[in-house]
C-alpha cells in the first residue's frame, strides 16, 4: 500500500484512493468498513470521501464474493443480447434469490446461501462483439 501512496506527491495523495481500493479488494475479497477507515486514515481523509467512491464505482464489492463468482455485462449490446435473461437463468441455476429492492445500492452482489456462487450486473466486459 506505501507504494502505491508513494507514486503520489503529498499534496496529491487523495489521488491514491483509487488504487488502494483496488487492492484492498484483491488482497481480501471486498471492501469492508475496516478498509474504509484504514485506508481514509492512510489517506488524511475522513471515511466518508472512501465510502463515496466504494459506493460510486461498481467494481467495489461491500461484501464478499462466493468462490465462484459471476458477471454479467448489462451494457446495450449485451442487454439487446439477453443478458437479463442470463442473469435469471444463472441466478435459478446457483439458487440465488436476486433482490428487486437492493436498499440503496447501485448494484448489489448476490451470493449463494452456501456460499459457493454469487453473481454481479456489471457495466461494459469489452466483448461486444460476442454479446
Amino acid at each position: 500500500m506505501d507504494e502505491a501512496i508513494s507514486h503520489y506527491p503529498a499534496d496529491r495523495r487523495r489521488s491514491a484512493a483509487l488504487p488502494l481500493l483496488h487492492l484492498w479488494q484483491e488482497h481480501f475479497g471486498f471492501i469492508s468498513d475496516e478498509g474504509v477507515n484504514w485506508i481514509a486514515n492512510k489517506l488524511h481523509l475522513q471515511p466518508i470521501n472512501i465510502l463515496e467512491l466504494v459506493t460510486f464505482y461498481p467494481m467495489f464489492r461491500q461484501q464478499s464474493a462466493g468462490k465462484t463468482h459471476i458477471r454479467v455485462c448489462r451494457t446495450l449490446s449485451c442487454a439487446m443480447a439477453g443478458s437479463y435473461r442470463l442473469m435469471e437463468n444463472l441466478s435459478a441455476a446457483a439458487g440465488i434469490d436476486r433482490k428487486i429492492d437492493n436498499n440503496g445500492m447501485h448494484n448489489p452482489i448476490s451470493v449463494s446461501a452456501d456460499g459457493n456462487y454469487s453473481i454481479e450486473f456489471v457495466e461494459c466486459l469489452a466483448s461486444c462483439g460476442t454479446a
